[in-house]
C-alpha cells in the first residue's frame, strides 16, 4: 500500500491562499464582463467588425482583385435602382389619381 501524502499546515495555508487569488481574479474578470461600459465597448467591437464584413463583401461584388470596378455589375446595380425608382413614381402617381 502506498505512503499517503503528509502535508503540513504551510502547504494547506499555501494552497487556500493560492485558490483564494485565483477566486479573486475570476471575480475581478467577472465583474470587468459585466460591467455596462464593457458591454457597450464589445457591442461597438462587434456592430464595427460586422459592418467591415458587410462593406467588404458589398466592395468584392462590385470591384474585382486589381482593384477595377466590375462595369457590368455597376451597371445592373444602376438599372436595378432606376426601376425601382420608376415603380415608386408609378404607383406614386396612380395613387395620386393622375
Amino acid at each position: 500500500m502506498a505512503d499517503p501524502i503528509v502535508r503540513t499546515r504551510e502547504d494547506i495555508e499555501a494552497d487556500i491562499d493560492a485558490a483564494r487569488q485565483r477566486l479573486a481574479g475570476n471575480v475581478e474578470n467577472l465583474i470587468s464582463q459585466v460591467h455596462p461600459k464593457a458591454i457597450v465597448a464589445h457591442t461597438v467591437a462587434d456592430a464595427r467588425t460586422f459592418a467591415e464584413g458587410t462593406i467588404a463583401q458589398a466592395k468584392a461584388q462590385v470591384v474585382d482583385e486589381r482593384g477595377n470596378l466590375r462595369t457590368e455589375r455597376v451597371a445592373l446595380l444602376a438599372a436595378a435602382a432606376g426601376g425601382a425608382v420608376t415603380f415608386i413614381l408609378v404607383v406614386r402617381s396612380i395613387l395620386n389619381g393622375r
